[in-house]
This record gives C-alpha cells, sequence and structure tokens, in this order.
C-alpha cells in the first residue's frame, strides 16, 4: 500500500479545480444568453410597450409562457422574451 503524500493532495487539488474551471467553461458557453442580453423591465412598462392588459401579462405569467423575475414585490419581464413570444403567434 502506497502512503499518500502531501504533494499527491496539492496535485489531485489542481486536477479537481482544473476539472471544474473545465466543465464550468463549458456550461456557460453552452447557454446562449447572458444577463447582459436581458433587457428587464416592469410590468407596467410591457404592458405599454406591448399594448396588452394588466391581466393578459398575468396569464402570460402564471401559464408559465414567459419567464419573470419578482424582486420584493415587483415582476420584471425580458423585452426580448416578450417579442419572441408574440412573434411565434
Amino acid at each position: 500500500m502506497e502512503n499518500i503524500t502531501r504533494a499527491d493532495l496539492r496535485d489531485l487539488k489542481i486536477e479537481i479545480i482544473n476539472e471544474f474551471k473545465r466543465i464550468a467553461a463549458e456550461e456557460i458557453s453552452k447557454d446562449s444568453y447572458t444577463e447582459n442580453d436581458f433587457e428587464w423591465l416592469r410590468s407596467k412598462s410591457i404592458r405599454k410597450i406591448m399594448n396588452i392588459s394588466p391581466a393578459t401579462l398575468q396569464n402570460l405569467r402564471v401559464s408559465e409562457k414567459i419567464r419573470y423575475k419578482k424582486v420584493m414585490g415587483s415582476y420584471y419581464y425580458n423585452k426580448k422574451d416578450l417579442y419572441k413570444l408574440f412573434e411565434s403567434e
């Protein structure tokens, strides 16, 4: 049986970190959108731009047809997602 040395542990640590970095880089490159690609707008702005009622926007959110974020009680929607939704219909 071999003894494990500090150098062996250090090499293992470096190998694990490098593998983690490689996997993280692959996952990031798979995602075609980054946070900078998104323009998040509040409900009122979206309703005005898209000329839709509050109920229509709520139905889209509840039916999970659009992504949203809720921050401190306010809903934020991605403008690009909404345009894509209405272009396809």
